[in-house]
């Protein structure tokens, strides 16, 4: 919608994980020059968007994802403060001994939000537990279910901060697994605000989490994008989003 008020015209293309892994082929509509810029959007392999930053010909911006180094022009939601917010209120809450669920360095917004985590423990006099700091997905990026999120049961924090909301349910259906109950017995925070209708039934309504601000980060892309195709000198550099917290029953 953000396109269409500005009178531009988009078109999608979805990459696939083939294409990504070769990490050296441009996206087709790149390869036959049929667009004058690119808004790149979601997470990929490192490696994919540093070959996207370095052979792109026309203006690109990324789009909640950016190049490791942080060399580009990205819109993208402050997953850091969002981290320390949600960590903050999980301390409010009472609650001490507090872990984080995502796999570090698959992404740049899970490495980002748990740095808040880790500057809110840090804060609070506590020091981060290794054996609370929990994987979901490969190093690719994939959430593996079966393989990962192994509890801690031998010393179970009393409160989990994790990365997304997708992760948040599934950890709450491995905790009722184990014959914990989520609040009373242990409280799940996430992150995104999003959930599909398939792991929805996990939560049993709203999870506490961090809502991102899609339509702002939309509508911040647009009018960054459109200034690079007007001036191959202008750079916004990386722009940051800040969300809103949302009370669920997860806490």
């Amino acid at each position: 919608r953000c396109a269409i008020k500005r009178k531009c015209l988009t078109l999608l293309e979805v990459i696939s994980s083939e294409e990504e892994k070769k990490r050296s082929n441009l996206p087709k509509i790149m390869q036959e020059k049929r667009v004058e810029s690119v808004i790149v959007i979601g997470a990929f392999n490192k490696k994919y968007l540093s070959m996207l930053g370095d052979k792109a010909e026309i203006p690109l911006l990324f789009l909640d994802t950016m190049i490791a180094d942080g060399n580009c022009d990205a819109v993208v939601s402050n997953n850091t403060l969002g981290g320390y917010r949600m960590t903050n209120y999980l301390f409010d809450m009472g609650h001490e001994k507090i872990g984080f669920v995502g796999t570090l360095l698959a992404t740049t917004s899970i490495d980002d939000r748990y740095l808040g985590y880790f500057k809110s423990v840090m804060e609070h006099g506590k020091k981060v537990m290794e054996e609370w700091v929990i994987d979901d997905r490969d190093r690719e990026g994939t959430v593996d279910i079966e393989n990962k999120l192994a509890l801690p049961l031998d010393n179970m924090p009393t409160a989990f901060f994790c990365n997304c909301d997708f992760t948040a349910s599934i950890l709450i259906k491995k905790l009722r697994e184990n014959n914990y109950r989520v609040p009373e017995d242990i409280s799940v925070a996430g992150f995104d605000n999003y959930l599909t209708d398939e792991y929805r039934c996990f939560a049993d309504g709203q999870i506490t989490t961090y809502e991102i601000d899609i339509a702002e980060m939309a509508k911040h892309a647009i009018h960054t994008i459109l200034k690079k195709m007007e001036n191959s000198g202008y750079t916004n550099g990386v722009f940051m989003i800040p969300g809103r917290f949302i009370e669920g029953v997860s806490v």
